[in-house]
């Protein structure tokens, strides 16, 4: 049946509230981008608009979205509910208030950003006590509770060291703030996030290519290498050692080959030979966070230190691999969340609609095509500096950003 391993408990107006935030908020943030593509052309990615613009796209769209999904998929998952739905509600509001009030600082007031940085650190906060408590219910740990509880924990650095970065804007009095920077964009991008997508991943791979009889034998020596990695790189901020660096940076790329072969190793046992295209675009994100990673080691060695590089290739890691797996996952979680909530209790009693029916196929290939063809001509554009061509990409990437939110929101009206 359709959706059948998506049935839960939990009411689905809680992972719905973040999931439609977080679409507002990309929207919001590709519209600043596109508002300040001056800045964007000049590779001023230190200024306090494009500041406001990341924090829409990771905090209001790509983190809100992982809680939503987490709401989700971490009882489906670990076969244990939620702990406290409306608790989730109140971590809801002072989560979406917080981080609104906190990027809009950012851009106009950053002085008081702070004061909306507090409100969404306690949202934050909550959401950790949340799935902590959830987690550590599972009867029986799997390979997936590590990449979780390992993404929960970056995620929570990630957070103390954007309130010392917010307190040193507001106040100042602390002198390691480039360090900090650093380490608070390797824990959140490469921490969080990545973490998150290769746990949630095991799950998703094998339930949308329809996958069985496959090992996982790669999952842990993935995990351990990629932590090895976050830890030796943040390290190597701090003592200012090339050589930990570059140590990192091999140890992150050895982590996401083994993700990789995992991946690939999934994909050989699936019944499904023709996979979805939303689907197709998330395992395209796979590959592009890992080229991407082996391109970061490469840079390393080869020398390469100019900011604008490196400025634009987290730019490519943030859109290529963050949120274009975002993108694709959501494209098929939210049809299956809507039709198993709106018609599974209804199937054989009356007719339904399809789950083929709940989304536009044709119009995922040209969204998904757009977004490509977006990110690409803006870095091209964005390194070589031509103010027209990031405007132009940059107009394409918002328009298209707006259209696949409508949608997403189009599918809870079938």
């Amino acid at each position: 049946m359709p959706g059948a391993n998506m049935k839960i408990d939990t009411n689905i107006k809680l992972p719905l509230a973040f999931i439609l935030y977080a679409l507002l908020a990309l929207v919001i943030a590709q519209m600043i981008f596109l508002f300040r593509h001056d800045l964007v052309n000049a590779g001023q990615f230190h200024m306090p608009h494009i500041w406001m613009g990341s924090h829409f796209l990771l905090l209001g769209f790509a983190v809100m979205v992982a809680m939503g999904g987490m709401y989700q998929l971490v009882p489906v998952a670990f076969l244990t509910p939620i702990w406290n739905q409306t608790f989730g509600f109140v971590q809801f509001i002072f989560t979406a208030g917080g981080i609104t009030a906190f990027a809009i600082l950012l851009g106009v007031k950053s002085g008081n950003c702070i004061y909306g940085g507090i409100v969404a650190i306690i949202g934050i906060v909550m959401f950790i006590i949340q799935m902590a408590i959830t987690i550590f219910k599972q009867e029986k740990k799997n390979k997936m509770t590590l990449f979780i509880i390992g993404a929960i924990t970056c995620f929570f650095l990630t957070i103390a060291a954007g309130f010392l970065l917010a307190w040193n804007i507001a106040f100042g009095g602390i002198a390691s703030h480039s360090t900090i920077l650093f380490s608070h964009i390797v824990l959140g991008i490469t921490g969080w996030f990545t973490l998150l997508i290769f746990g949630f991943s095991y799950k998703l791979v094998p339930m949308f290519s329809l996958s069985h009889g496959f090992s996982m034998k790669w999952a842990k020596p993935a995990f351990f290498s990629y932590i090895a990695g976050l830890i030796t790189l943040i390290s190597s901020f701090w003592f200012g050692n090339d050589l930990l660096q570059t140590i990192g940076w091999l140890l992150l790329s050895a982590g996401f080959s083994f993700f990789v072969l995992d991946i690939q190793e999934i994909l050989t046992k699936r019944f499904k030979k023709k996979l979805d295209k939303p689907f197709s675009f998330a395992l395209l994100a796979i590959l592009i966070g890992f080229s991407i990673h082996v391109l970061a080691f490469l840079f390393k060695i080869s020398g390469i230190q100019d900011p604008i590089i490196w400025g634009w290739l987290i730019y490519l890691y943030v859109m290529g691999w963050i949120v274009f797996s975002i993108l694709g996952y959501l494209y098929k979680i939210v049809p299956v969340l809507w039709w198993t909530y709106k018609y599974s209790d209804r199937v054989g009693k009356e007719k339904v609609p399809l789950l083929k029916d709940m989304i536009n196929n044709q119009l995922s290939i040209i969204l998904f095509v757009f977004f490509i063809i977006g990110v690409v001509g803006l870095t091209f554009g964005g390194i070589v500096q031509i103010e027209i061509v990031v405007f132009i990409f940059q107009m394409l990437l918002s328009l298209t950003s707006l259209v696949y939110t409508i949608s997403i929101i189009r599918v809870l009206f079938v």
